[in-house]
């Protein structure tokens, strides 16, 4: 069996409940992201995972060790990266995103949650997260992919979709349908330059404000 590379998304924080821009604050899984966690760890139960990373926010680390703890993996090699780390939301970090909706229309909001250069003050655009995330993929993650172990990886839904849009080569205008769901689970066969031969889905039912 060819490896594989495994994408999750960290499960229901605190901020993610109350429909808050969360970026580089640390909180911590509810209860129900708790819940959903081990559920995303059963979906993979059947794999074999020869190591793991997260990123270093909490929630992120949290979703990992539900996960492998659900599986019986105890003993799996994690590593930690800030390149990793959901998109810094600037002056947004805090604020509801339903309320900025209608403040700034449909459309503005949009480009800004989904855009690839729109600009947060003091906060990150989406092509500044994938200038950190994919080297970081590229140097770190992908080498031990290319070895033939089963690499997993939980982040955030904007770091996922960076590395998601080098994988599967999609173009900047492109990446603003993409969405990475709570409660997913991508598989992917990988070349070895990291390009997608094939992908999975797998999905755990779930319900998230965010």
């Amino acid at each position: 069996m060819s490896s594989k590379l495994i994408l999750a998304r960290h499960h229901e924080s605190e901020w993610n409940k109350l429909g808050k821009w969360t970026g580089l604050r640390d909180r911590h899984l509810d209860d129900y992201g708790f819940e959903k966690s081990g559920d995303m760890g059963l979906l993979i139960k059947d794999m074999k995972i020869d190591c793991a990373f997260a990123s270093m926010l909490v929630r992120s680390i949290e979703t990992l060790s539900c996960m492998l703890n659900v599986c019986e993996r105890y003993d799996v090699p994690t590593e930690h990266s800030a390149a990793l780390n959901e998109r810094d939301y600037g002056d947004y970090t805090g604020k509801q995103k339903w309320e900025m909706e209608k403040l700034l229309g449909e459309e503005e909001f949009k480009k800004l949650r989904r855009g690839w250069e729109y600009p947060i003050p003091h906060g990150e655009t989406l092509k500044m997260v994938y200038d950190r995330a994919v080297p970081y993929f590229l140097k770190e993650i992908l080498p031990k992919v290319n070895e033939g172990k089963n690499v997993l990886v939980v982040a955030h839904g904007n770091s996922l979709r960076t590395i998601i849009k080098y994988i599967e080569q999609i173009s900047d205008e492109g990446i603003a349908d993409v969405e990475m769901p709570f409660g997913a689970i991508l598989i992917y066969d990988l070349d070895g330059i990291g390009h997608m031969i094939s992908k999975e889905v797998r999905q755990t039912a779930s319900t998230v404000p965010a």
